[in-house]
């Protein structure tokens, strides 16, 4: 019930910002004049505000989908010295990495994981499972929590953010061009649209969003390299180099992934992953990032 209420409330958000800024822009059609053609400057940016407004509108409310999502419980003052001794690490190495001290949680999922998740390197939130913060020594933790630190200095959000909007945008510009195409050449519809259009469009938005993760899951496995490196840099090798093996070891156990759908993305680990699916997946077999750091 959670998800559902989070997904509707992202979606209102998003139709509200699009509505508004297509408005603001006078586009109200993008057909042309005597309703035959398409205008392509016009169908352009209907696609680009709708595309980009749903990937702006998930990065801004990314840190409060995050929050409820898992169930991340914010510390904002210690009560243990685990507590403790977690702020004050996230605080030391957000120093090292000249970013603004994000919020700090730990969300109950027993596998071990983290994310980080914000809207900017000063407004951004770092969690770690209670699962991890059991299981793992501090060196290991505080390795992980560098590699977290790692993704916000990068800016890894903001620029997958800008890269699923250019590929939202791409994907409902050509799904409107094929669905278009069909309802005139095929169906002979001469004026508007019918319902071939609605019905091509779907299909082809379905099939290009599908092709098109391959290059945003592309993206991400390289990020998961760089932050490795910012976590082995923050912290140290030795540590993160462990860490991941502690994750490895997991992994090949096949231990469920407990984070929710909408940030396994952000995770320090994605899971097991095998066959066709390693090329829709966001992160690299833990096996290349061990060797990855090992050699570099």
């Amino acid at each position: 019930m959670k998800r559902i209420g989070l997904f509707l409330a992202t979606n209102f958000a998003i139709l509200i910002v699009a509505s508004i800024t297509l408005n603001l822009l006078g586009v109200g059609s993008y057909l042309d004049e005597s309703g035959t053609g398409l205008n392509l400057q016009a169908l352009l940016i209907f696609c680009a505000v709708f595309g980009f407004s749903g990937a702006l509108v998930s990065l801004f409310m990314s840190k409060w989908i995050a929050k409820r999502s898992a169930g991340v419980q914010i510390i904002t003052e210690p009560k243990t010295p685990e507590e403790r001794w977690l702020v004050e690490t996230v605080r030391d190495l957000s120093q090292k990495a000249g970013i603004g001290m994000p919020e700090v949680g730990i969300f109950p999922a027993q596998q071990s994981n983290a994310f980080a998740t914000g809207a900017s390197r000063n407004n951004a939130l770092v969690a770690v499972s209670a699962g991890l913060m059991h299981r793992f020594d501090r060196s290991e933790v505080r390795a992980v929590l560098g590699h977290e630190i790692g993704h916000v200095a990068n800016g890894d959000m903001i620029t997958l953010t800008l890269i699923q909007g250019v590929i939202n945008t791409f994907v409902m510009f050509f799904a409107r061009i094929i669905g278009h195409t069909v309802d005139r050449v095929i169906l002979k519809n001469e004026r508007g649209h019918g319902i071939g259009y609605y019905v091509a469009t779907i299909a082809s938005e379905i099939v290009l969003a599908f092709l098109a993760n391959m290059i945003v899951a592309w993206f991400s496995r390289k990020r998961e390299f760089k932050a490795d490196i910012a976590g082995a840099t923050l912290a140290d090798r030795a540590s993160m180099i462990s860490a991941l093996r502690r994750l490895q070891e997991e992994s090949n156990a096949h231990v469920p992934n407990q984070m929710p759908d909408t940030m396994r993305a952000f995770g320090i680990s994605s899971g097991f992953v095998q066959g066709f699916a390693k090329y829709f997946a966001t992160h690299p077999p833990l096996e290349q990032r061990i060797a990855a750091l090992q050699t570099s």
